[in-house]
């Protein structure tokens, strides 16, 4: 017997201070209340799963930098102890007599305690590298790997294990998928707790705070469920954001949108003809693999470093080889902690000129934000605090989650005639007929815009849809063709 009907065989009452957190009985009868209640319950049934593969993947790659650290110490780390650091050149040429094979493609100039990475391409590789890892004060090989845009192994599978569970395309879909419904479930579930405490005495605390006062039930893990949600929204909302940028499709859509206000990263051109000509490659995430550079004469690198340095290319640099003979050497600050430092030039070694520069400060707003936004999704913007924070929103999104199966479990009907593994929906089907006109004319082409620019929210939503209505149907006409019986006596 349901709550509702329950009050209305009771005589009327005045309503107690609303102190309790179950929802009076004009909050359930809206008709948006009713609608986000079962949209957010499908979709934290039926999304959660891929949310948790997320998650815990996450969780993992945000502790890449300490098992690189780990792993692959002997690679990485080189000892400065007061020296000088020997000529970029000659550490190029002992990488090369080390590794013979491949197109010198370009060098990571690190920090001071790390090795320099001299990066060579293959065919054989596809978009993978082969990276010789030289110590600049000695300038001897300490080590060799196949990386991934600059990513050590580990990194690189714990990446594509977030991404597409390395499954290729295809699996890019999860990912995209669980960040497409991420938001709508969470702004979903926050509508619905503020609903509920409405009017409440001490809202701001009760949102904010499970009812400890509840020693257990549905209620009691309802409490913990919305409380940490509200803690979590924000950081939520941003991994959504940001995961959705380099996706398959929205983030597709995403570049074209940039394209349209003319608010992506500017381009670098590396032309030494006036040609023109921008700077080749893109982003790690995107895939994209820059052409092989031609034959240049590797002695070339030092005075482009040294040029760099006069210009304020500090920290951390990738030095690039011109990828024709045209065409000038770049030279890009990798520096992704805050402040970040992403300036980049391109430089002419015969004259020992900047030809052309595009710094960090003078990118659009959107790109900025962009970039920025994706170093703190990969846990490089602030370092370890960048870290710690990402693993506690996997963490807590991994609580959300189960509380949210819990209730769904505690939900269930008990009764003899009546059990169930779980609990039914909280709410009848067409609640979306009680909205008003004005709601429904405006929500419909919203809707159906936001699933125009998120593929993998607007299909699986149009799926949800689709199902409901043909469940609805079907157990209609099992509902015509029983034959009705006596009603149960009250209480029942």
């Amino acid at each position: 017997m349901s709550i509702t009907s329950a009050q209305a065989e009771q005589p009327r009452q005045a309503p107690p201070p609303v102190t309790s957190d179950e929802p009076t009985a004009a909050r359930r009868s809206s008709g948006l209340g009713a609608l986000l209640l079962r949209l957010h319950f499908y979709a934290g049934v039926l999304v959660a799963p891929f949310l948790v593969v997320a998650a815990l993947t996450g969780l993992a790659y945000t502790v890449t930098p300490q098992l690189d650290a780990i792993v692959y110490d002997t690679e990485l780390h080189a000892e400065p102890a007061g020296r000088t650091a020997r000529p970029l050149s000659e550490q190029v040429a002992a990488a090369r007599a080390t590794h013979p094979d491949g197109t010198l493609s370009y060098v990571a100039v690190g920090a001071p305690d790390t090795t320099t990475q001299v990066v060579f391409t293959a065919p054989e590789l596809g978009e993978k590298q082969h990276s010789v890892y030289v110590d600049p004060y000695t300038a001897q090989v300490k080590g060799q790997l196949t990386t991934w845009f600059g990513y050590t192994p580990v990194r690189t599978w714990l990446d594509d294990l977030h991404r597409n569970l390395h499954l290729g395309v295809v699996g890019r879909h999860y990912s995209e998928f669980a960040a497409s419904w991420l938001w709508v479930v969470t702004l979903g579930g926050l509508a619905l707790w503020w609903r509920r405490q409405r009017g409440a005495r001490g809202r701001v605390r009760r949102l904010v705070l499970p009812d400890l006062a509840a020693r257990k039930g549905v209620r009691r893990t309802r409490g913990w469920h919305a409380s940490t949600g509200v803690w979590l929204v924000v950081g939520l909302l941003f991994l959504s954001a940001t995961g959705l940028t380099w996706s398959r499709y929205a983030g597709a859509n995403f570049s074209t949108g940039l394209d349209a206000v003319d608010a992506r990263t500017p381009e670098l051109s590396t032309s030494l003809t006036g040609a023109g000509r921008p700077e080749a490659g893109g982003g790690h995430h995107a895939g994209d693999q820059a052409p092989a550079p031609v034959s240049v004469d590797p002695a070339a690198i030092d005075q482009v470093l040294r040029v760099a340095r006069d210009n304020r290319l500090t920290g951390p640099v990738e030095v690039g080889l011109p990828v024709d003979a045209s065409s000038a050497w770049t030279v890009t600050q990798v520096d992704d902690t805050w402040p970040v430092r992403k300036d980049r030039a391109a430089i002419d070694p015969a004259t020992g000129t900047v030809v052309a520069r595009s710094d960090f400060a003078d990118w659009p707003l959107l790109a900025k934000v962009s970039s920025l936004g994706i170093s703190a999704h990969m846990a490089n913007l602030f370092g370890l605090a960048n870290q710690i924070l990402l693993a506690a929103l996997a963490l807590g999104l991994l609580c959300v989650i189960v509380w949210g199966y819990r209730m769904w479990w505690q939900r269930r009907p008990t009764r003899a005639d009546r059990r169930a593994v779980v609990g039914a929906p909280p709410v009848a089907r067409g609640a979306w007929q009680k909205l008003p006109a004005w709601v429904i004319a405006v929500g419909v082409p919203v809707v159906f815009a936001i699933g125009w620019v998120l593929p993998l929210f607007g299909v699986p939503l149009l799926g949800f849809l689709v199902v409901d209505v043909i469940v609805g149907a079907v157990r209609g006409r099992r509902t015509d063709t029983t034959v009705p019986t006596s009603p149960a006596p009250a209480g029942s």
